[in-house]
């Protein structure tokens, strides 16, 4: 390629003689620069990380291209920390986290913007511009008008920002570093330079007066990191150019600009045989030995395998050694770079073929690159070197293949398959927050036992931060949700009433999850009576033995156990539409002295993806203080008319039944309300109230005729009085 820009410079500046100085210094570049390992442009790479050099040159990128970029300015991360808990009884925890901001320069011309951007391999932004991690994004194209980034600005002063006109670069503003070890993560960058592309783009901006419109067909994207003249040595091997400076411009194009092939005089018989090649018929044609290395071998960046480096190989039988590997800096999709080493590796074997031609005629227009027929000789042939003689020109020439010689074959081109990084929407937070009864594991039974169930709505969600809102608007931070995602979904049926004492065959319940990749499970009935598979539904706790996918994220229970938890208040007057949480893995304990007890009391939730905070009230307020209902409500009456009521006591936190041992009671001491009047009517309008600290209270016949006379019919229930709260009444029977 340098023999051929520099003979054609030559000849435009100096005639023939000056093409022969050329020619000869072309050589003589060729074989100090190039060498015989073939052209050296841009070197095809691997993904690298981001580095900061200094004085490391910065390419010009075309099209669509990946590239890690260099840093350019950084300040030191920020830390931020955050103290959590502190409430009663608890100490508080300081956590940390940090931040980084920085700029990255991408490219040494304007670009027309950034697709996506990777961090330790996976997506930081996706195709859409839509940010994955908690950050600001801004981006620089490099026009001429560029203005400073106010962040560098207000860092550095005014005086000293650089506006970094010409150059396109990404500023980083506050990029939590927390899913990267707090590390500046390894990135790299989409870069989209253009539309559309051709030679003329990536010499024009450099090289003046030149007419290179050469489209570049199936290149998406090119790297350059040297000279135009590098590009163009590389591109020459895949894409044969010739270059024409006979002209006011520099003329580069696929083939040189003439109407048809000229038609060479006959040979001049030279006065002697001035180098050995020509001999006295003035040519000689032979064929060059097959190269050692013959080019069989296509290394280019795949678009379809995000820009990693792709390899495709020419058919046919392979050659001794080593084949030769052709690097192209270019992002081109498979089925095209095996075109261009198909015909690359079908054109070296019929340039083999050379002449070499004495003419005596100084014909302007024959010169490198020309176009060339010979009388008596078939094919057409192409100029390739010339030099002046004593005896006139000899010009070098090399077959020209025919029409559809290097065409390649109809062979399928397989990219292979890489591990791309899922572009997934930002997860949004989803939350539900409730009141949890005493397990009987273990903890202090008069502190309530308060979880949020936070997940996202797909699979990359990241977490969330929680903060207690204790009624006054005030957000106080709770910590982290961690990633572990909570199973959240929808009830789509309603459950119909049924005991709570017995296992319910017969009810239903459809569900419809947040995320189809949630998963319920099936559990036998022991691990069912172990605790397995308890969820909220609603405000009642149920658990179900079977789990039935009836796909799409919708899911069938059945084998229920209802009203668990002391929840048998909820089991009649469910709707449709309810929330279901599974409790399981996935919950996060909140501290109860944070949030306090204000009815109005809400649960907060942030995550990256929300585009407001997420709010949630504590359902079944009260549930883990609140003492169990008595059950079995029993009536004697006596002889002289006297009742004698009874019933069996319940403890928090005994959710199993064992025959003939009591339950201990979780509360400071054993204690009855029994209470004359409606049920749900307000303590201070009752009839008539009753305090016993056993589970027995006796009416003489006396007083009940007293109270029946004045309330005929009346119900009379009871309530365990618990440390913080009473019961849910029991009814025990109706006065007569």
């Amino acid at each position: 390629m340098a023999t051929l820009v520099f003979g054609s410079l030559g000849t435009a500046l100096g005639g023939p003689l000056g093409g022969a100085i050329g020619s000869l210094m072309g050589r003589q570049v060729d074989g100090m620069v190039l060498g015989g390992a073939g052209p050296r442009g841009s070197r095809l790479k691997e993904l690298e990380p981001t580095s900061s050099t200094y004085g490391q040159p910065l390419p010009r990128h075309f099209g669509r291209m990946r590239t890690a970029g260099s840093v350019i300015w950084a300040t030191d991360l920020v830390e931020h920390d955050e103290a959590q808990g502190g409430g009663k009884g608890s100490p508080a925890i300081a956590g940390y986290s940090y931040s980084a901001n920085f700029a990255v320069a991408l490219a040494s011309r304007p670009i027309l913007g950034l697709g996506r951007i990777w961090a330790d391999g996976r997506l930081l932004r996706g195709a859409a511009g839509d940010l994955k991690v908690a950050c600001t994004l801004r981006v620089h194209t490099g026009e001429g008008d560029q203005a400073p980034d106010p962040l560098i600005a207000a860092a550095e002063g005014e005086d000293r920002c650089p506006a970094y006109r010409g150059l396109a670069y990404v500023v980083f503003e506050g990029l939590d570093l927390s899913d990267y070890y707090n590390r500046i993560p390894v990135l790299s960058f989409e870069v989209i330079a253009d539309d559309a592309f051709d030679l003329r783009h990536l010499v024009g901006e450099v090289i003046e007066r030149v007419d290179a419109a050469v489209p570049l067909d199936g290149l998406a994207g090119y790297t350059s990191e040297g000279s135009p003249a590098a590009d163009l040595e590389v591109l020459d091997r895949v894409m044969p150019l010739d270059v024409d400076a006979a002209g006011t411009d520099l003329v580069i194009a696929r083939q040189r600009r003439q109407d048809g092939p000229i038609l060479l005089s006959e040979p001049c018989i030279p006065l002697e045989d001035e180098d050995g090649s020509g001999g006295r018929a003035g040519h000689a044609r032979h064929r060059a030995a097959p190269l050692a290395q013959a080019p069989s071998v296509l290394r280019h960046y795949d678009p379809w395998r995000d820009y990693q480096p792709g390899v495709q190989r020419a058919s046919g039988r392979a050659g001794p050694g080593e084949p030769a590997i052709v690097e192209l800096p270019a992002a081109i999709e498979a089925a095209d770079a095996r075109v261009l080493i198909e015909r690359l590796a079908r054109r070296a074997d019929w340039t083999r073929e050379r002449i070499t031609w004495c003419s005596g005629e100084l014909d302007p227009a024959v010169g490198p690159g020309a176009l060339v027929a010979l009388p008596g000789i078939a094919g057409h042939w192409r100029v390739r070197e010339w030099e002046w003689r004593a005896s006139g020109v000899a010009l070098a020439l090399e077959r020209v293949p025919p029409t559809g010689a290097d065409a390649a074959p109809a062979i399928l081109a397989d990219p292979g398959r890489a591990a791309a990084a899922a572009d997934l929407s930002v997860a949004e937070t989803r939350l539900v927050a409730f009141e949890l009864p005493v397990d009987g594991l273990g903890g202090a039974p008069q502190v309530p036992r308060l979880f949020a169930a936070v997940t996202g709505t797909t699979a990359d969600w990241a977490g969330a931060a929680l903060y207690a809102d204790a009624g006054a608007g005030q957000l106080v931070p709770l910590g982290p949700s961690g990633h572990r995602r909570a199973v959240i979904g929808t009830a789509l049926s309603p459950l119909p009433p049924a005991s709570p004492l017995l296992l319910d065959r017969g009810s239903r319940l459809t569900v419809s999850l947040l995320d189809p990749a949630m998963q319920l499970a099936t559990v036998e009935l022991a691990q069912m009576l172990a605790g397995a598979n308890r969820a909220l539904v609603g405000e009642e706790i149920v658990q179900f033995a079977k789990a039935e996918p009836l796909g799409g994220g919708h899911w069938r229970l059945s084998g229920l156990l209802r009203g668990r938890g002391g929840t048998e208040h909820a089991v009649a007057g469910h709707g449709s539409d309810e929330g279901f949480v599974l409790l399981g893995p996935g919950l996060v304990p909140l501290d109860p002295a944070v949030l306090g007890t204000d009815p109005a009391r809400r649960v907060v939730a942030l995550g990256r993806g929300d585009p407001a905070p997420v709010k949630a009230p504590v359902l079944l307020r009260g549930l883990g203080l609140r003492p169990l209902s008595p059950v079995r409500p029993r009536r004697t009456v006596a002889a002289d008319g006297s009742w004698t009521l009874a019933w069996t006591r319940r403890a928090r936190g005994g959710w199993s039944w064992r025959g003939g041992v009591d339950m201990p009671l979780v509360e400071e001491a054993e204690s009855y309300l029994v209470t004359l009047g409606p049920l749900e009517a307000p303590f201070e309008t009752f009839l008539a109230t009753w305090t016993t600290a056993t589970p027995l209270l006796r009416l003489e016949a006396s007083t009940l005729a007293d109270l029946a006379a004045r309330n005929p019919g009346a119900p009379i229930a009871v309530r365990q009085r618990g440390t913080a709260s009473l019961s849910l009444p029991l009814l025990l029977c109706h006065l007569p």
